[in-house]
């Protein structure tokens, strides 16, 4: 039977003090207190900063065995990439390597912007980083539609890469929702649906949204057919503000009954 896992994109917030950790929780004890409700959590501070073993290292040593992670590349692997990439990539592997050795890598998530367009130059990029990252979970994520192509998802499907499907504002050329497998491992992030802000709101405002339990209960049938051709499927929530996203992936493990 495949294997669901929701949880939410990042967990260390102080707004998240009140709406989930209750008052007075040290930042230190969060992700022990996470993982008591939710078996997975997606990392995004690799994105700024190289990952550092001996700080997953620590980070492992807080969750329960059944406890899996996401982790997202640095940002030279997907928005500023310079001619130190091959190297970046060996530091990023080194930083990751205590999440691959206790087998609680659930996906390397890889998020390109909307400005990585479909182009021959970006296509040999992906293709080179693809190769560089072929020994992992690898799951690619792309902001702009015109990546949304049978020729992706066959290439994705011949070096079984994962297809990220999304969810976010019905805005011209981004992607809609959609339930893509090109793996055995399946993924879904929600973005929220904040249309006002998406283009000129920061990492918080642009993702603050609440799901409505009909617009989650749209995903349902979607999901199902992903768990029909995956094995594992990872599912996060990256409207982070104010804890929002703990309200929707709890209302979603009701949905699926999980």
């Amino acid at each position: 039977m495949s294997q669901v896992l929701i949880g939410t994109s990042g967990y260390s917030y102080k707004d998240w003090v009140g709406p989930f950790y209750p008052p007075g929780t040290e930042t230190s004890d969060y992700l022990s207190f996470y993982s008591k409700e939710f078996n997975f959590v997606e990392l995004n501070f690799s994105y700024y900063k190289q990952p550092d073993a001996f700080m997953l290292e620590r980070m492992l040593n807080k969750v329960p065995e059944n406890f899996y992670f996401s982790i997202k590349g640095h940002r030279t692997m997907t928005h500023e990439i310079t001619d130190s990439f091959s190297q970046d990539i060996q530091t990023y592997k080194h930083g990751i390597k205590p999440l691959l050795e206790s087998r609680k890598l659930g996906a390397l998530l890889l998020q390109f912007p909307y400005s990585f367009h479909y182009t021959p130059q970006n296509r040999k990029h992906l293709d080179k980083i693809s190769t560089e990252l072929a020994d992992y979970p690898l799951a690619v994520e792309f902001r702009n539609n015109e990546w949304h192509n049978d020729h992706v998802f066959e290439s994705f499907k011949a070096r079984r890469i994962c297809y990220v499907n999304v969810d976010m504002p019905d805005l011209p050329k981004l992607l809609a929702p959609s339930g893509v497998v090109t793996s055995a491992l399946g993924y879904v992030r929600f973005h929220g649906r904040n249309k006002n802000m998406w283009w000129r709101g920061d990492n918080v405002t642009r993702y603050d949204y609440l799901y409505s339990d009909e617009e989650l209960g749209d995903w349902v049938d979607r999901i199902k057919q992903i768990l029909n051709k995956a094995k594992i499927l990872l599912i996060t929530f990256n409207n982070h503000s104010r804890g929002q996203a703990v309200v929707n992936a709890r209302k979603l493990k009701e949905l699926l009954l999980i």
